[in-house]
């Protein structure tokens, strides 16, 4: 599983305007509990986190998120580098993915994950062999995402509680062989003239349908 370090300063990391400022009361009215980042703690927590975790540790974070992840998993398949899967790591940490794994090339742009991938485990596959033995491994069923022929509107499909959320490039979708090894393949309804949607908001968009079903 990916590594995660504490870097509470980080440059990185967005800033919130509306963050808080040191802990009310100085050093003597900090709480006594080592999930709290001393730092954060005299100079304040303007990271994107919710209430909760104002002041915490990163490790202390993903610890917690841990004991409370959701038993679907997200994969990715990276032939070209796209720029959408920064932002399907984010929504994956958004809807508390158990983990992402990216397929293909290691490299991708982290840009859009706004520094949640450190939050949330990423996982790499050498390719869709490799992901596919992880997966029967794993007991996990893979479903596919993609509008061809043969794809059930996800309105009217299963999405197993336990299961990986397979989806593809911007543009192509997904290749011939990750379809091939999908035990369903589910699509999005659309009502306009665009044969797609972005690869980001289509895999928000179902990670929240699971949500939706599963989510307690």
């Amino acid at each position: 599983m990916k590594a995660v370090t504490d870097s509470p300063a980080d440059p990185d990391e967005p800033e919130l305007a509306h963050g808080v400022g040191p802990w009310p009361g100085g050093g003597a009215a900090w709480p006594d509990d080592d999930r709290y980042d001393p730092d954060l703690l005299a100079d304040g927590d303007r990271r994107n986190v919710i209430d909760r975790y104002r002041y915490w540790r990163m490790a202390a974070i993903v610890a917690d998120l841990d004991e409370r992840r959701h038993p679907f998993h997200v994969a990715i398949e990276n032939w070209q580098h796209d720029l959408n899967i920064g932002s399907i790591v984010r929504s994956a940490n958004a809807f508390l993915a158990d983990t992402v794994h990216i397929i293909g090339r290691r490299r991708w742009n982290r840009r859009g994950a706004m520094v949640t991938d450190r939050y949330q485990h990423v996982v790499h596959h050498d390719d869709i062999a490799a992901f596919t033995a992880w997966a029967a491994a794993a007991q996990l069923p893979v479903i596919a995402i993609d509008n061809v022929d043969g794809s059930v509107p996800v309105d009217r499909a299963d999405l197993p509680e336990r299961c990986v959320l397979l989806f593809g490039q911007e543009g192509p979708g997904l290749s011939p062989e990750a379809l091939a090894a999908a035990s369903a393949t589910v699509e999005i309804t659309q009502y306009g003239s665009t044969r797609s949607i972005n690869a980001g908001a289509a895999a928000a968009i179902i990670m929240y349908e699971w949500c939706r079903r599963h989510a307690g």
